[in-house]
């Protein structure tokens, strides 16, 4: 049955170690494709070579995470995909438990996985009209170890291409951030089902799969980060809600934003202001329209 899955990489300058530990918790009877978004994947022929269910692709640029999985879902001939970050590990009996998905019985769009450590923060949710209206906590009458969520982490997403009508399955507006959140908008807008599995269990490393692991990188990496999450969190409510909605939810993130840049300018913090001000104009820019245009210097384009 594990022939019916493709697993799909997206990476950008992955640490090598880290790649290698997730490539190394996938079952070897499922196909990988790894997609570098960038010119070139170094040492493409030594992992191709360890790893005969592998191959990889190099998509010319940094397309982002949704697009970089469009790109990659694209290339996908089995029914499931199941979209895994690179800094990632799944448990020993990962695939083993996946496997029992794949019947006529069990019907899902997407199922999402189970981090290792919970406590730490949460890999589904609910959209916030179904916490008001106490829809939430419904179990699946297919099996006793889905449960019914209206989003799940994209680090992890087993996903039913048969449900979709075209591969483009993210939007590429989004660069970096609420591009899961907003394909499961649609799913579940569509009435179809979204679950977390309490059986899919997964060690995520959390901001490890690119160039962020570099410590000479770290304020570029986090001053992207700060950019597009404030970007894509107003792009978000925006096109699902409505653009006074989205003004309403961020216009606090807006101020406090504001007014720690200055602060951290007169004390001279120039790591805080830096992160405060791509914050700000992340968020600007989204309110005006403008495009998830904000990248690090061309090295890392």
């Amino acid at each position: 049955m594990l022939s019916k899955l493709t697993v799909i990489i997206v990476t950008y300058k992955t640490d090598r170690n880290i790649l290698r530990n997730c490539i190394n918790s996938i079952d070897r009877k499922v196909k990988i494709k790894i997609i570098e978004n960038s010119e070139n994947f170094e040492n493409k022929e030594i992992f191709e070579n360890d790893f005969s269910n592998l191959s990889i692709y190099c998509t010319g640029k940094n397309l982002g995470m949704g697009n970089g999985n469009n790109f990659g879902i694209n290339l996908v001939k089995t029914r499931y995909a199941l979209i895994l970050n690179p800094d990632t590990i799944c448990d020993a009996n990962f695939f083993t438990k996946i496997n029992d998905y794949f019947t006529k019985e069990i019907k899902f769009s997407i199922i999402g996985a189970t981090y290792k450590n919970e406590k730490t923060y949460s890999a589904s949710g609910y959209f916030e009209e179904n916490i008001k209206k106490n829809n939430i906590n419904e179990y699946s009458t297919q099996t006793s170890s889905l449960k019914k969520v209206d989003w799940v982490m994209g680090c992890s997403m087993l996903i039913d291409l048969d449900k979709f009508s075209s591969k483009k399955l993210f939007d590429e507006n989004f660069f970096l951030y609420f591009e899961e959140f907003d394909l499961c908008k649609r799913v579940k807008d569509k009435e179809e089902d979204v679950f977390v599995s309490k059986d899919l269990i997964i060690d995520h490393l959390g901001n490890m799969g690119s160039f962020a692991t570099d410590k000479n990188l770290k304020l570029d990496a986090e001053k992207l980060r700060e950019w597009h999450w404030m970007w894509s969190t107003f792009y978000f409510y925006k096109k699902n809600y409505g653009f006074f909605y989205a003004l309403k939810k961020t216009k606090g993130k807006l101020l406090r934003s504001f007014v720690k840049m200055i602060y951290y300018y007169f004390i001279f913090n120039k790591v805080l202001k830096a992160k405060y001000t791509c914050r700000l104009m992340g968020l600007l820019n989204s309110i005006f329209g403008k495009k998830s245009w904000y990248r690090v210097n061309s090295q890392y384009q």
